[in-house]
């Protein structure tokens, strides 16, 4: 199991929860922020700093989320495991189910 980021996130973008990452697994797409299956440790320090409360444990996204939970883990489909987000920076997509939502009202 893991931590997954769901739609309060997109279009929002915080960052404090890659701040509070201690294993740099959280990337940014470009439209929301993604935790790589592989490389978190389900320490849950990203959780409680997330302004918007889009970070869930993978068992508990609500269900209408559900579907952010594979789009977490296919994001990284043909990247791997890159080992860090730090030294990656902005991956230039999002998951298709991500791109195509309409943008979100972040007032």
């Amino acid at each position: 199991m893991t931590f997954v980021i769901a739609l309060p996130c997109v279009d929002v973008k915080d960052r404090a929860c890659l701040d509070e990452c201690p294993v740099d697994c959280i990337y940014e797409g470009e439209r929301m922020l993604y935790v790589h299956p592989d490389e978190c440790v389900d320490c849950g320090a990203c959780e409680p700093v997330c302004p918007v409360e889009a970070i869930y444990f993978e068992d508990d996204t609500p269900q209408p989320w559900r579907p952010f939970n594979t789009a977490n883990a296919e994001f990284f489909a043909g990247l791997g495991s890159p080992g860090g987000s730090a030294k990656v920076g902005l991956i230039k997509k999002d998951h298709p189910m991500v791109a195509a939502l309409p943008a979100q009202d972040t007032v």
